[in-house]
């Protein structure tokens, strides 16, 4: 087992569930949650998303977080994001490699889907405006046309479609799969693993 614990990177569209799943994720594994709201919420509170300010808030507070993060005590970390395969997201994946290789950890990459019209019925559900998460279907739809979302290489990879799964379903996949790379001695490059059925 890696000396310095385990980071979980979770990927996916816009309320595909990612937070949802990830509470149910900490509590299976006794782990941190870092969400990507927490970083992106102060940003957007006090800057439109055009504003130079904006993202220099949101960098300087990455910035602030990764390197306090990088000092914590060793445990198995979960965070979320929404990246995709584009040249500047690739980039903000391997500032998680860096993180990773600073606390000693190893690093496993979780991909999240489901069917767009599940998707856009998640993204529209009850209390996301107010939580300043994205509600517009609209540019839900054009992100899914124009973008793939970002699958690393170089590191375990579970890919996972939650469209049929509870969240606490889908959490306990990804723990059996994220603590048999905790406990083995190697770090494989790559795994796709199947979903589980969904239990009737």
């Amino acid at each position: 087992m890696a000396s310095g614990g385990l980071i979980i990177h979770i990927n996916g569209w816009p309320g595909v569930g990612k937070l949802t799943i990830a509470r149910e994720l900490a509590g299976l594994m006794d782990a941190r949650l870092l969400d990507n709201h927490t970083i992106i919420n102060p940003a957007e509170a006090l800057f439109e998303r055009r504003d130079p300010l904006n993202r220099s808030l949101r960098r300087a507070l990455r910035t602030a977080i990764f390197d306090h993060v990088a000092r914590m005590q060793p445990g198995v970390l979960i965070l979320t994001d929404a990246i995709s395969d584009d040249a500047f997201d690739s980039a903000v994946f391997d500032e998680y490699r860096e993180l990773a290789q600073r606390r000693g950890a190893r690093l496993v990459a979780v991909v999240l889907d489901c069917a767009p019209e599940i998707n856009a019925q998640r993204l529209a559900a009850a209390g996301r405006a107010e939580k300043r998460k994205l509600t517009d279907t609209s540019i839900l739809a054009s992100l899914r046309a124009d973008h793939r979302l970002l699958r690393a290489q170089g590191v375990p990879l579970i890919e996972l479609d939650v469209g049929a799964l509870s969240p606490r379903e889908a959490a306990a996949h990804l723990a059996r799969h994220c603590r048999a790379v905790l406990e083995s001695d190697s770090q494989p490059t790559e795994s796709h693993p199947q979903p589980d059925a969904p239990r009737p």
